[in-house]
């Protein structure tokens, strides 16, 4: 009966995601496969906490949208999410539900809520900080960068990204008691913020470092899609595997191991 429940509400939240063009064909359907998967072989805590992001996520990239229109086209991955950024997003916490099923254990939990703590922060530091009257600075040297340029922080990015994390540790307690897992909100909170922020910063240093970037021939901006203004682009730096979808994988692998150690600190 889980697994029905699970795919029925992924099913109505996915194609509503599709129909306001939150999700692309490809993103509808992986997203069905893993709310049926987070529900049926987890429980609300974990379909929760993934909803939660989704919804806050999807919610902010339509505020500001005419002003982030001409950023989008300076992206590798855009407002609509395909399938290859869905599992990105939340394909580690489709496993480390899996793992929870198979070995129950507080260390899949709060792995679980360190990446989707990352990826949630990492979200909202985009789409609010690229609103930011102030232009963002090179996290390696403090440098002024371009709105949207890979590596850049601010203090409003920032600021929402520490907001996003408590928002997964506090949503995250609140469904775990919901679930009936013995759950305290402090360890929750501060092991999201600090996955959160660990991570976010990870991916704005990965996208600063290795990430694959390129230049527009007709613009010169400096952007993370191979094709713009109409022509190919030419690659500047980085390494040909590590996407933007990558960056995100391995900044989460990151934010989920600070979030554990941060609750294992706080169980001593």
């Amino acid at each position: 009966m889980d697994w029905l429940i699970g795919a029925a509400g992924a099913f109505i939240v996915a194609g509503a995601a599709y129909r306001k063009r939150s999700l692309s064909e490809s993103g509808a359907a992986a997203a069905i496969l893993m709310g049926t998967i987070y529900y049926g072989a987890g429980n609300v805590f974990w379909f929760g906490t993934l909803l939660l992001f989704f919804i806050t996520s999807t919610l902010l990239s339509r505020y500001g949208k005419q002003r982030k229109a001409d950023l989008e086209k300076s992206y590798a991955k855009t407002g609509r999410r395909d399938a290859g950024q869905v599992f990105a997003n939340g394909g580690i916490g489709m496993v480390l539900c899996l793992l929870n099923v198979w070995i129950p254990s507080d260390l899949w939990v709060f792995l679980f809520i360190g990446v989707m703590a990352t990826v949630t922060a990492d979200t909202w530091a985009t789409e609010i900080g690229s609103l930011s009257r102030n232009p963002p600075r090179s996290v390696l040297n403090g440098k002024v960068l371009n709105a949207g340029e890979s590596g850049g922080v601010s203090w409003v990015g920032s600021t929402a990204a520490a907001a996003g994390s408590i928002l997964i540790g506090a949503g995250g307690w609140l469904l775990a008691g919901w679930s009936g897992m013995d759950a305290e909100l402090l360890p929750f909170v501060l092991a999201a913020l600090a996955g959160g922020l660990v991570g976010a910063f990870a991916d704005s240093y990965l996208g600063a470092t290795l990430q694959v970037m390129y230049r527009c021939r007709v613009c010169g901006k400096s952007v993370e899609v191979s094709h713009h203004c109409g022509e190919d682009t030419v690659r500047t730096r980085g390494a040909a595997w590590m996407s933007n979808d990558a960056v995100n994988l391995v900044s989460s692998l990151l934010g989920g191991a600070a979030a554990y150690g941060i609750a294992v600190l706080i169980a001593l």
